[in-house]
Order: structure tokens, then C-alpha cells, then sequence
């Protein structure tokens, strides 16, 4: 009988036990931070209805789209009723939709889950990848006042992620668009074709977007592109040159005077939030490949590692479900791609394997002193130390090898003569030192050793940061 070379899917993040604590510790950061601005948990099915799905046929999107069918369904030659979820937003707009009557608004929420998309497969390109959003959404209208808070949340993600200097890069898409018009593209579709090239000034370089506009397809006088390209060169350089750049834009239309009223005011509050001027910045090439925004619009760079490009991105959009409801729910939110962003993070050498979750080691000198393990592990759990016994007979030697490879930083040694004496040996593995307490007083001595060595970062802390 031949066996199956065992293997994992292309486009898809597997990790042993200590990456996937570092990817987890990430994950639980950024959620801290979600909660911390108040926003609430929602999860939603990994698959979603196909109609409720792909409410735009055909599109890059549906060519990426997996769908989900039965046995039974494709024996019978039907079409597939369900697709897996390929990002989070269309789910939440069937959501709101569907709870509407039941929500408060403005609604905020934080949902952290899969995705799927049938990207080609390369390195570093998933096909299974959490995303991490935020959205507040609206009933009729939503202040300006969210999207400075937004940008809030952001500095706080990532000045809690410690992974070096970042900037929250800020655009607004009325702004772009009446600087389009005053420039003489008043057509809305070929403003969003010429939105989505300035898109790429970044990426591709002046140049290229330079060919493209005045190339087959735009056309665009030389002259145009000159006005275009000069404008989205502009970034800002601390929070009174952001300013100072909106003001000598000018006016012309009322498109591009609410763009700069609205970006003016997200600037000031984003002050008021308490961000750091080094943590945000104008950048008007940014507009955000996705036609549903309308407002402003954010991409986040690590400074010293701009190759990794955008790692949260999003922006204001003025109705988030209209192809499932009347309602107008205009909103704003962002995303981070937590895969994408732990692999590239990883690459950079900026994160590196976890320490393990696992504080003790209880170990096994006795198979007759088995109650005894057990009843000191229960002592240890009760007291929040994550402990694990060794259940199986075997050298000490063995067992302490065991704990040293699986990150274990202390064991516990108990024969017959230390229950004869009552007392308990502790052996902290890192520093290669034994030493004997009472046996009454072993939670408080290693309560004592675990926030020395948590104190010096050899140790990590318990869920959320809390001490043990």
C-alpha cells in the first residue's frame, strides 16, 4: 500500500508550536487594541450564500472566488449555492443589513478570521490568510470625527507591535477627484481609471504612471500629466506642513473643497487623539485600488522597511450595503492582513520564534507519585502558572531535555526523599541552577522566579500581559 507524501497546500501558513505563539501574540495585540478603542467582536460563517457573495458578476474578484459544493450537489450537476468568504467586507455588509433593526449604531466592530482567494501561488502570496478589521458604520450618516479615530487605532496597533517606525499615510478621494476635474477630467469613469494608475505612483515610479496616462487607452496631454504627477509628488512633513499644503491647493469645485475641509479636519483630530506628528503624513498619490471609497482613504508603511509596502489599509465609504438594503449605512474602516504582515514581519528579521507557553515542568521520578504530580500541577494552574506533567515514565535526564527543547523555562523534581522532607526541587533550565524550597511554599517561590525572568524578558507573560 503506498502512502501519501504529506504536504501542505500551496498558499497557505502552517507553523510549529512557537511561531504559531509569536503569530498568535500578534494576533492578540491587535485585538487588545480594538477592544481598547471599543470596538466589539463579530465573527461571521467562513462561506457565504454565492448570491449574497458576488453581488457584481464576472471581475478579478469572482475569478478568485472558491466555491463550496456538496458531494451530492455535484453529482447532480448543480451550480455551487455557496463561496468561501473572500474578505471580510461583503460579509459584514450582509450582516448589517440583516441585524440592522437589531444594532446600535454608529455599529462598531472588530472581526478577525479567515479569507480565501485563488491567488496564483508565489512566495509570500496566500490563499488562506486572517484578515483584522475594524468598521463603524452608520445609520443615514457618519461623522468625519471616525475616520481621525481610525487613524488612532492604527498608531496604537503598531506601537504595540513594536516592529520600528511606521507612518499612516492620509489621502481623501474628493480631494482627488476635484483636483481631477479642475484639471479637466470631468468624466467620474475615467476619473477612477486615472485614480487607480496614480495608485501605483509608489510602486511603480513616476515613469511608468507618466507612459500610462499619456499612452493608448488615457491620452492625456503632456501637459496634464505634468499638473497630475506634480500633484501627487506632494507629502507632507509634520502636522503644520500637512496643513499648510492644503491650504495652498486652492479651491475651483465643491468636490475638491469638501475633500479639503474634510482631510483638514481629520488632520486636526488626529492631533487631538494624541498621534504623533512623526506617525502620519499627507501622501496624494494614495487613493486605494477599490472603487468604494469615497472619502478619506489610509495605507500604513514601516518606515525602515518600505519594501514590505502597505500594512493596513482602508477608508471612508458612503453606503456599505446598498446591494442588500434601503438603509444607507455610510462608513469607515481598515484592515490589516495578519498572515501577509507576520510572514513579511518574519522575513525582516523584526520577529522571531516565541517563547513557550508553558511556565513548569512537572516531572516524574515515581509512577507511585503520581496523586502527588498531579495535586502540585493543580496547586500551580489554580495559582494562573501554566504547568504541564510529564505522564509518562522515563529518565530524568530525558525529561528534562524534553523541557529545555519545548521552551520550558523551570522543572519540578519530587522523589521519596524530598516527600519525605516535605520539600520540592525547582530547576530553572536557562540558568542551569537547582535549588530546594518547602514543599508549602513552592507557588510563591516560583511566582518569584517567573516575574524575575518576566521582568528580563526570558519569560513570556500570561494572556493579555497579565502577571501570573
Amino acid at each position: 500500500m503506498s502512502t501519501a507524501k504529506p504536504r501542505t497546500p500551496a498558499g497557505t501558513l502552517e507553523l510549529l508550536p512557537l511561531d504559531q505563539i509569536a503569530f498568535q501574540d500578534m494576533l492578540d495585540t491587535i485585538r487588545r487594541n480594538y477592544e481598547r478603542f471599543g470596538f466589539l467582536p463579530v465573527e461571521t460563517p467562513a462561506f457565504e450564500l454565492s448570491e449574497m457573495l458576488l453581488t457584481k458578476s464576472g471581475g478579478e474578484t469572482e475569478r478568485q472566488v472558491y466555491f463550496v459544493q456538496s458531494t451530492g450537489s455535484l453529482k447532480r450537476g448543480e451550480a455551487p449555492e455557496l463561496a468561501l468568504r473572500f474578505d471580510l467586507t461583503v460579509p459584514l455588509a450582509r450582516y448589517v443589513a440583516e441585524h440592522e433593526h437589531a444594532l446600535s449604531f454608529p455599529f462598531r466592530r472588530y472581526q478577525m478570521q479567515r479569507v480565501y482567494r485563488g491567488e496564483s501561488a508565489q512566495r509570500g502570496r496566500f490563499r488562506e490568510f486572517y484578515q483584522c478589521d475594524i468598521d463603524v458604520v452608520g445609520k443615514d450618516e457618519l461623522s468625519i470625527r471616525y475616520d481621525a479615530e481610525v487613524v488612532a487605532v492604527i498608531a496604537s496597533v503598531f506601537r504595540e507591535l513594536a516592529v520600528g517606525r511606521f507612518t499612516i499615510q492620509l489621502n481623501n478621494r474628493k480631494l482627488m477627484r476635484g483636483f481631477f476635474e479642475r484639471v479637466g477630467i470631468a468624466d467620474v469613469e475615467q476619473q477612477t481609471l486615472v485614480l487607480r494608475e496614480v495608485d501605483k505612483l509608489d510602486k511603480r515610479g513616476a515613469d511608468y504612471v507618466r507612459r500610462t496616462l499619456t499612452g493608448e487607452g488615457f491620452g492625456l496631454p503632456d501637459e496634464r500629466v505634468d499638473e497630475i504627477l506634480a500633484f501627487i509628488a506632494m507629502r507632507s512633513s509634520g502636522h503644520a506642513h500637512a496643513l499648510d499644503l492644503l491650504a495652498g491647493i486652492g479651491g475651483g469645485n465643491a468636490q475638491l473643497e469638501s475633500g479639503l475641509a474634510e482631510l483638514g479636519e481629520v488632520l486636526r483630530l488626529v492631533k487631538a487623539f494624541g498621534v504623533p506628528e512623526s506617525a502620519y503624513a499627507l501622501n496624494f498619490s494614495i487613493a486605494r485600488g477599490l472603487d468604494y471609497y469615497t472619502g478619506t482613504v489610509y495605507e500604513t508603511i514601516l518606515d525602515d522597511h518600505p519594501q514590505i509596502g502597505s500594512v493596513c489599509s482602508g477608508g471612508r465609504y458612503d453606503n456599505l450595503a446598498s446591494h442588500y438594503t434601503r438603509s444607507r449605512l455610510p462608513g469607515v474602516g481598515i484592515s490589516i492582513g495578519a498572515t501577509r504582515l507576520y510572514w513579511q514581519l518574519r522575513e525582516a528579521g523584526l520577529i522571531g520564534t516565541a517563547q513557550s507557553s508553558v511556565q513548569v515542568l512537572v516531572t516524574q521520578m515515581d509512577a507511585g507519585l503520581m496523586p502527588v504530580y498531579l495535586d502540585l500541577a493543580t496547586q500551580l494552574r489554580q495559582a494562573g502558572i501554566n504547568t504541564e506533567v510529564v505522564l509518562d515514565s522515563g529518565k530524568l535526564g530525558k525529561q528534562l531535555k524534553y523541557a529545555s527543547k519545548s521552551g520550558i523555562r523551570f522543572a519540578v523534581i519530587l522523589g521519596e526523599a524530598e516527600v519525605a522532607r516535605s520539600v520540592v526541587q525547582i530547576k530553572d533550565l536557562a540558568k542551569e541552577e537547582q535549588f530546594e524550597v518547602p514543599r508549602a511554599e513552592l507557588v510563591k517561590a516560583l511566582r518569584v522566579e517567573i516575574e524575575q525572568a518576566q521582568a528580563l524578558g526570558e519569560l513570556r507573560r500570561g494572556p493579555r500581559g497579565a502577571q501570573p
